[in-house]
């Protein structure tokens, strides 16, 4: 278990599936109060919601309709306020190639579903430096 944090950090999940949302914001929430999470089904939807609010982080999927995870990983990078927030793919997606894309885009991280509970936390937690 993690120290209490007295900082406060909001996190981004964006993904089509509601069930995969839900398992992802439960996983973070766990992690501790101080976690705080918002959810978006698609890219378009996640957009917006970045650009109306503050996060700390994203967790995002890589296919959906509207606008998909690359997209987004490539306009939050665009973004001045959001260069350096740690982006987590959590995909369907096993080949090479298609980590090599999320990665070069600007990826922090890609996991290949099914996804562990404790590998999002781990993940979590080595990108925002927790442990």
């Amino acid at each position: 278990m993690l120290p209490p944090m007295t900082q406060q950090i909001r996190a981004l999940v964006v993904d089509d599936s509601q069930a995969m949302r839900r398992s992802l914001m439960y996983a973070l929430q766990r992690m501790g109060p101080w976690l705080h999470t918002d959810e978006a089904q698609n890219g378009a939807e996640g957009l917006k919601k970045l650009t109306g609010g503050q996060y700390d982080l994203v967790l995002t999927d890589i296919n959906m309709p509207l606008m998909d995870g690359l997209k987004l990983i490539r306009h939050i990078r665009q973004t001045e306020a959001y260069r350096t927030v740690p982006i987590v793919v959590i995909t369907t997606e096993s080949a090479t190639e298609d980590r090599q894309r999320a990665m070069t885009l600007g990826a922090s991280a890609y996991l290949v579903k099914p996804v562990q509970s404790k590998a999002v936390q781990d993940t979590v937690k080595g990108l925002l430096r927790l442990e």
